[in-house]
């Protein structure tokens, strides 16, 4: 079972419900309200949060993005260089 890393966007919700958020993150002024990094055993515990997310947002908007990193190792002209691959998957509401 492999840990997973994501971030957390909200959107369009008032104060309140910001402060009420599960989560320790940090409130920002423009385009997003929220941004957290949150970090989940599973699948499963990352769905049930989304749930309750939605439960106490009523109607805002959030996106909770898993982080994905690999490396690539390669040998050019006898030099070892490792490059750092990122992917983000977005599950929205």
């Amino acid at each position: 079972m492999r840990k997973i890393e994501a971030i957390l966007l909200v959107w369009g919700v008032r104060d309140e419900v910001l402060e009420k958020l599960p989560v320790e993150g940090y409130w920002l002024y423009g385009e997003y309200d929220f941004i957290a990094k949150v970090e989940f055993r599973d699948e499963f515990e990352m769905e049930q949060f989304a749930g309750e997310l939605r439960h106490l947002i009523h109607g805002g908007s959030f996106k909770l993005m898993p982080v994905t990193l690999s490396a690539v190792k390669k040998n050019a002209g006898g030099t070892e260089t490792v490059s750092m691959l990122e992917s983000l998957k977005v599950s929205a509401p």
